[in-house]
């Protein structure tokens, strides 16, 4: 594909998120959020998430690429790439350090003041999600992370607050990055370290239920925004004909990427979901007004993070796997890995 074939106004550039490369964990105010708890990882072993920062164990997000103190030169050097757009997050609790103050802190709201600035002065247009697996760690120890309603109070006062202070200066918003990531398991994304559907489930709904909110509060107080959700889309092929199997494909990507879709740009829970749930006996603590809110607070644009895809299988026991994102994977015998396991699958 040539230049000349993308549209005038494409906005080609890179994406990062603020745990990943800013640094800077203990500095400007910033409170402890879960993604300063997680070790470094490997091919051969996991990253671990531990109670409290350990002085014998290395978080790579600590420092990461220091972006915090040399966010001018890293800016400069993307606007010499040619980028014309930036997607980055802004860290909950370099606004917010425990999640659930109600005064936010200036120094944090001062620092992405400073680099929506600089992006700007090179006509970069800034791509900002509010909330990429760093949400506050007081609010898991206090609360129980997103299982509790009280977080989409939290999460709203933290939206409005990023809103009213950057609406000159960001146009296009993400809710959650990869809001569907739960079903590997809610420790990053949603503060809530356990598997049970009864506990995930209610925590999923309440992400979505806080990001239909927030999209809605956007539309009536801020019409130039753009505001879109965040999925990561993992396409699931079935392991054999055999109809077993295909029907655990379909079922994978209903559970793992449609269903969050379906809420988010449709503003309804789907009915194959409202089955699942009850086959698990599981409710999800709808309360009175909250698919109103869902109907009207849908979202204007898709974005979509690609790694590979996966295969699906009725019985999987006895096949051979290999390392995915979040979670280990039925080896593709046709794609080629790279050296951490990850299969690669651009027709995907």
């Amino acid at each position: 594909m040539t230049e000349s074939t993308f549209p005038k106004n494409f906005l080609w550039g890179g994406a990062v998120a603020a745990h990943q490369l800013e640094g800077g964990y203990n500095e400007g105010g910033k409170g402890i959020s879960i993604a300063d708890l997680m070790t470094l990882g490997g091919p051969n072993h996991p990253r671990e998430l531990t109670a409290t920062i350990e002085k014998d164990k290395y978080y790579p997000n600590h420092k990461a690429i220091d972006f915090y103190h040399h966010y001018k030169e890293d800016i400069k050097l993307m606007a010499e790439m040619g980028f014309k757009a930036f997607r980055t997050s802004i860290a909950w609790t370099r606004i917010f350090p425990n999640g659930d103050e109600t005064q936010p802190n200036e120094a944090g709201l001062k620092f992405y003041d400073d680099v929506f600035d600089e992006c700007l002065k090179y006509g970069i247009e800034p791509v900002v999600t509010l909330s990429h697996f760093e949400m506050p760690y007081h609010l898991v120890t206090e609360y129980g992370g997103w299982s509790n309603r009280k977080l989409i109070d939290f999460f709203t006062r933290f939206a409005h607050i990023c809103f009213e202070r950057y609406h000159n200066k960001v146009k296009y918003w993400m809710t959650f990055n990869e809001i569907n990531s739960i079903v590997h398991g809610g420790y990053s994304n949603a503060g809530v370290f356990s598997k049970d559907a009864s506990l995930l489930e209610p925590a999923s709904y309440h992400q979505m239920l806080a990001s239909a909110m927030v999209v809605r509060y956007a539309h009536e107080h801020y019409p130039h925004f753009q505001m879109g959700c965040m999925i990561s889309v993992d396409p699931a092929y079935a392991h054999t004909c055999k109809p077993e199997d295909n029907l655990e494909a379909l079922h994978a990507n209903n559970q793992h990427i449609f269903y969050y879709g379906d809420v988010m740009i449709r503003g309804k829970i789907p009915a194959y979901k409202l089955r699942e749930l009850e086959r698990k006996g599981v409710q999800l603590p709808i309360q009175k007004g909250d698919l109103e809110i869902l109907k009207t607070g849908t979202v204007d644009f898709i974005g979509i993070s690609y790694y590979q895809t996966s295969i699906a299988a009725a019985k999987d026991e006895n096949l051979l796997k290999t390392g995915g994102n979040l979670a280990m994977r039925i080896a593709n015998p046709y794609l080629q890995a790279s050296e951490w396991g990850w299969q690669l699958d651009p027709v995907g």
